[in-house]
This record gives structure tokens, sequence and C-alpha cells, in this order.
């Protein structure tokens, strides 16, 4: 497999837009391709141990406006409060038609298209950290300045390394707070789970055992079956016996109320966020 791409800037590379590179070169990108700033010079460096093209913020002044100029494709990976800044800016050095995609949770494409010059085309993508193994679900959502072309484009980053949905930019909230945040979902369940593990005088490590190969294994079963959940639950579940008094006290618990409690906490911060 090999992707092809414009002149790619990824600017601010961090934990999120570092694993959307990786998941890039993994699919055969060029680096030759991709031009990319971080904010120290140690990170840059390393990158250009890598053979990539990558300067740093904090030494060249210059550093991001010189990655988006060429550039077809500029990638923004900071954290939301520095998106409008960077933006300003860029703004100059932006080329006419380039697409802008974010990666910022809560800032609109309103807020980003108000920054650029007419033309350039915004994009809001709100991946989740699973992308860093190629199991990524991403939220994709064009602001009114992006054709469909531009999504697509935008989608191609992200779907070489996961699933990409589409959605209206008033759903990506709520997207968010579902896939998004959803993996420290996961992973506090397991953290919970292997410490009640345990609680039942097993050691850490066979704690982890059981539960992570339960929970890989049962998501690997749940993916190649086809099956509704419900219905594989169902299968495990005989009648009066022990798994069905376990569930019951799961059901008791009321998950999927608190779930949705969780997600709407989720949503009512990035609104937060959109209006800072």
């Amino acid at each position: 497999m090999t992707i092809e791409l414009p002149r790619t800037a990824l600017l601010g590379v961090g934990s999120m837009s570092g694993a959307v590179l990786e998941g890039l070169l993994a699919a055969g990108l060029d680096p030759a391709a991709v031009v990319l700033t971080t904010k120290s010079e140690a990170s840059a460096a390393a990158h250009r141990e890598r053979g990539l093209a990558a300067t740093a913020s904090d030494t060249d002044p210059d550093a991001n406006r010189a990655a988006v100029r060429g550039a077809g494709l500029v990638v923004l990976g900071v954290k939301p409060f520095v998106v409008g800044d960077l933006l300003a800016e860029v703004a100059a050095d932006l080329e006419p038609g380039a697409v802008v995609v974010s990666v910022a949770v809560g800032v609109t494409t309103a807020a980003m298209e108000a920054r650029v010059p007419e033309g350039v085309r915004v994009v809001r993508a709100l991946p989740n950290t699973p992308i860093a193994v190629g199991l990524g679900v991403t939220g994709v959502s064009g602001g009114a300045s992006a054709d469909a072309g531009a999504v697509a484009l935008a989608s191609r980053l992200f779907d070489v390394s996961g699933s990409v949905i589409e959605v209206p930019e008033d759903r990506l909230d709520a997207l968010s707070a579902v896939s998004g945040s959803g993996p420290a979902y996961v992973f506090l369940l397991v953290e919970e789970w292997q410490r009640a593990a345990e609680s039942l005088g097993f050691t850490h490590d066979q704690a982890e055992t059981m539960v992570q190969g339960t929970v890989r294994g049962a998501v690997e079963l749940l993916a190649r079956s086809g099956r509704e959940p419900a219905d594989l639950r169902r299968a495990v579940t005989s009648p009066k016996g022990t798994t069905e008094r376990a569930v019951a006290v799961l059901q008791d618990a009321d998950l999927a109320d608190t779930l949705r409690r969780a997600a709407d906490a989720a949503i009512a911060r990035a609104e937060e966020l959109s209006k800072l």
C-alpha cells in the first residue's frame, strides 16, 4: 500500500500528529513530501535523523511560515488555545487553495476560517490514539470553505491508519466524546478490572495477562464474528450460571447511563474550549 499527497506541512508535531505522521510513512508516503515543525530543537533533530525535514519553532522564528510555503496540505498539531495564533502567524504564507486540517478539540472551522485568506479550505479532524497502531477512528468535518475534494484529501491522512467517519461539524464534539475519549474509558476499565483481579489474590502479572488477554480476545472475537455484542454476551451467559449473576451486577450499575453522562461531560468541555 502506498499513499500520495501534495506537499504536506505538519505544524507543531506532538503525540497525536506524530501518530498521524507514522501512519502516513508506514503507508508508503515519500518522506521528501513532508516538512514538519516541532517546538523543541531536540525533537526536530530526532526527526531529521530519520531523514525528515524538520525545524523547531523555539530556535527558528520562521519555522512555521517556511513550512507552509508551497504546501497543498497543512496539518495543525498544536493545542486548541494555540491554533488561532498559529494560523495568524502563517496566514500570509499559505498557498491559495491549500487545505488546512486541525486535530484540535473545540476549535471550530469558522474560527479558523476567520484567520486564513479566502480560498484556503479548512477541515477539522478528531482522531483517537489507536491511530498509532493502525486502528484509529477519526471524525472529519469540512468547514464552509471546504469542498468535497478538501474533505477527501483530509480523510486520506487518516484512513491509512484506521476508520474515518465524516460527520457534520455540530456532531464532531459528540463523536470525540465517544471515540476520541473512548480509549481512556477502556484503559480505565482495564485498570480497575486488574485491581479487582489482584484483590482476589492474583499477582499483578497474572491479573494483567487475564484481563488484557480477555479484552483483546473478546474484541477480536466481536470483530471477526460479525455478530452483535448482545448476541455474543448472551452466548457466554448461561441461564442461572455464574456469568449471569456477574452480568446482573454490572447491569445494575446502569453502564449506559454512566457512559452517556461521561460523554455529556466531554461535550460540555469541548464547548467551553470553543469559547476560549
